[in-house]
């Protein structure tokens, strides 16, 4: 025997895995045509002592030296499950089946990688011939079980795990599928129950009393689960999961006090990189305090834990944010491709992640893939209601005043507000009944939702409602045309669509694209942003005469003061600018936006963001100007949040954004007297501005390719007497045109729902 195989054959004996792996590595080194029980012992110590990219790259060593050989393949997929390449699992996991078709090892394998790429079909027939094989096999019971649910078949799972349960009653994995099935299908006193029975077969098992808490939150009842936690937290003070589960309770409320607990998580256990991934998203979406410091800090611990994370959708979501909210266009690209990672979001019920590929489309392709992204989260939204029906009331009987409902997190001091304003400023309550629905988690409202409040006939306020309760809760109400004003931005319930709690439906104003659900009739748009393929559109466009928004008087107001003069003769150069979110830029914007900077000598350009306040947002925004042939110097920031609109006054004219426009930021821009200039293109959410210009009349600021739009720009910054003349009189153009008649557009948008609603 090698003197270095009876040194590794010793530590193995003795449970020395580091000398191990060494003397079995040094062998393997020296003379690779070693037999495969030498691999395997590597293999499986480097497993053992958790070096799994180590084990990773000896296990393809040993493939290449004994490919016939069935365990060097399938702890070698084991490995690249792992690390999180599901993919090549499953070719090395195939390999291995091919070759013992019989090995419950090799399949079992198999069918876990099957259910990490969603493929829950094939899971499903993999465990189905595990069980078959040992009936009383409660893992496979459980499996099969996973590969169910995923296939939106709920009862059948759930036999399954009650199976599970009959042959091993100590199992938490089974108990904690089983609650969390309850949990998804909103049956919150199913799933408290389960948590009890576990809890007598499991005292106090923190993963137990952890699921409480979410069952508790999951069902809306947040102050429950946060007094709940509190209660936990006398007894464990210690216990990092119950930190981050606080956190989780009092985001909505306080953010900063969520912090504190994740960062406390963070401190007691560092080693848990979804701890870190919960602090780092709560960080990202901190909006108080210092924010361009949050965002920093954020983007630093991405950076320090990206290359120690599986990255499933839900973690890829997390970073595909923070790397967005500082321009990191690189790290951006390197976390996948614009189809892999939509579907991925759509299938893993990730909504809000699509909003992010809006900027990302090039080709007509790319719009149509953005389009069957939505229908996957769609589809799966409509299967999830159809397992909890609503109870639908009778039909009211006609004649009356239409019902008309809005529903909306956002009816309150935000954008989608003022907006929405108009609307309720000059409905006719002999013709209409207006119903509200939020689901907003402040403490309070605001002065607006107050208004918006006593505008109605009823304004449901419900932060604790899940959404199969806020369906039946809509359909009690006897609409006869319901709008949704969200999408599935903060605190919005888009999926309460899912479940046609009124006979019309329409969305309208709070998100830029198709929502993806068949059961939403219409999308409310105008002449301008119809985009003129009908294809790039799941809904049926109902196009109001002239625009589809107004402009609320609580933004759109004298308060904001235009400051006389052009910027260009305070400063002597002409500033271009942009106060629109980060996730719009791109590469192609940066370098259409320096083509324009490069033509108009001495140019600057102004990010007015509250990212200015991070580090990385201006170094990796200047790098990319420069690569473009824009000096740094030119390149300034005004870190602010909310408190925006007098930092138009330090901008010549407005580049926009592609091929997601801006919308509420182009009429702020509008307003403080800054033209414009846009891209259109050919989907909705590329048209947005394009809207907006023509209804103020400025048609001329929309090109329809990228030399357009820098000539565009170019000639506007060289007329000084046109932007002076509208520095002087935009406003006044605004408020006499479609945007400001806000009467009119309210007449018009009310007598199209009546149409509508006749023509049923």
């Amino acid at each position: 025997m090698d003197e270095r195989l009876a040194r590794a054959d010793a530590a193995l004996r003795a449970g020395q895995s580091k000398a191990a792996i060494e003397q079995l590595s040094s062998l393997l080194n020296a003379d690779p045509l070693q037999p495969a029980p030498v691999y395997r012992a590597l293999l499986v110590e480097l497993y053992r002592t958790d070096r799994i990219g180590e084990g990773a790259s000896w296990g393809e060593v040993a493939a290449q030296q004994h490919p016939g050989d069935v365990e060097i393949l399938n702890m070698l997929g084991v490995m690249y499950r792992r690390l999180g390449r599901a993919s090549d699992a499953l070719a090395a996991l195939d390999q291995a089946a091919r070759l013992d078709p019989k090995s419950l090892a090799v399949q079992t394998n198999r069918g876990n990688v099957l259910l990490d790429l969603d493929d829950a079909p094939r899971a499903e027939a993999v465990f189905t011939n595990l069980m078959r094989a040992d009936p009383r096999n409660a893992e496979y019971q459980r499996q099969l079980a996973r590969a169910l649910i995923k296939q939106g078949r709920p009862n059948p799972a759930r036999a399954r795990l009650r199976q599970a349960l009959l042959l091993k009653k100590d199992s938490l994995e089974i108990w904690l599928d089983l609650i969390g099935l309850e949990n998804d299908a909103h049956r919150t006193d199913e799933a408290q129950a389960l948590i009890d029975r576990a809890l007598a077969i499991l005292p106090d098992h923190p993963r137990l009393l952890e699921a409480r808490i979410i069952v508790l939150r999951r069902a809306g009842q947040m102050a429950q689960s946060q007094a709940y936690a509190l209660e936990l937290l006398q007894r464990f003070p210690n216990a990092a999961w119950l930190h981050v589960q606080l956190g989780n309770a009092v985001v909505d409320q306080d953010r900063e006090r969520a912090n504190v607990h994740m960062r406390k998580a963070v401190e007691l256990e560092p080693g848990r990189l979804d701890y870190q991934m919960t602090l780092i998203e709560s960080l990202e979406r901190t909006r108080s305090g210092d924010e361009g410091a949050n965002i920093e800090e954020a983007y630093q611990l991405a950076r320090r834990v990206a290359g120690s994370l599986n990255k499933g959708p839900g973690y890829l979501k997390i970073l595909n944010e923070v790397l967005i909210r500082v321009c990191a266009f690189d790290e951006v690209d390197q976390l996948g491709d614009f189809k892999s990672l939509g579907r991925s979001w759509a299938l893993s019920n990730r909504h809000s992640a699509l909003l992010k590929q809006l900027a990302r489309v090039r080709t007509l392709e790319d719009r149509y893939e953005l389009l069957e992204q939505h229908r996957i989260w769609g589809q799966l939204a409509e299967a999830a209601a159809a397992t909890s029906p609503i109870k639908r009331p009778p039909r009211r009987a006609g004649g009356g005043k239409i019902r008309i409902g809005f529903m909306s997190s956002d009816l309150r001091n935000h954008p989608v507000g003022y907006f929405a304003l108009p609307l309720f400023e000059h409905v006719d309550p002999q013709r209409f009944e207006i119903y509200c629905y939020s689901f907003y988690q402040g403490a309070k409202a605001d002065q607006l939702q107050e208004f918006f409040a006593a505008r109605s006939k009823a304004y449901r306020w419900e932060p604790g409602i899940n959404s199969p309760g806020a369906a039946q809760m809509i359909a009690d109400d006897q609409l006869d045309f319901l709008i949704e004003l969200g999408g599935t931005t903060h605190m919005n319930r888009l999926d309460v669509m899912a479940y046609r709690p009124a006979p019309l439906q329409a969305s309208w104003l709070g998100y830029p694209h198709s929502s993806g659900l068949s059961e939403i009739d219409y999308l409310i748009t105008d002449p301008f942003n119809t985009p003129p393929r009908r294809d790039l559109l799941i809904e049926e466009p109902l196009v109001m005469p002239k625009s589809w928004i107004a402009l609320g008087r609580m933004v759109f107001s004298d308060r904001h003061g235009i400051t006389p003069g052009l910027p260009e003769e305070r400063n002597g150069y002409i500033t271009f600018g942009t106060a629109n979110n980060p996730h719009k830029y791109g590469r192609e914007v940066i370098a259409v936006w320096s083509q324009v900077m490069n033509a108009t000598p001495n140019s600057r350009f102004l990010f007015v963001r509250p990212e200015s306040g991070s580090q990385s947002f201006r170094r990796n925004l200047v790098a990319e100007f420069q690569r473009n042939g824009v000096e740094p110097a030119r390149i300034a920031f005004t870190a602010v949040r909310g408190a925006h609109m007098q930092h138009y006054n330090e901008i010549d004219v407005s580049l926009d954004t592609f091929p997601l426009t801006g919308g509420t930021t182009t009429t702020e821009a509008l307003w403080m007297g800054v033209p414009v200039v846009s891209l259109r293109g050919e989907a909705f959410f590329e048209r947005l501005s394009a809207s907006i210009l023509a209804n103020c009349g400025l048609s001329d600021l929309v090109s329809d390719s990228r030399d357009e739009f820098v000539r565009a720009a170019v000639d506007l910054a060289g007329d000084r007497s046109r932007r002076l003349a509208l520095r002087e009189g935009l406003r006044e153009r605004m408020r006499s045109g479609p945007l400001g008649q806000t009467e009119t557009f309210a007449q018009d948008f009310y007598d199209l729902i009546t149409r509508t609603v006749g023509a049923r």
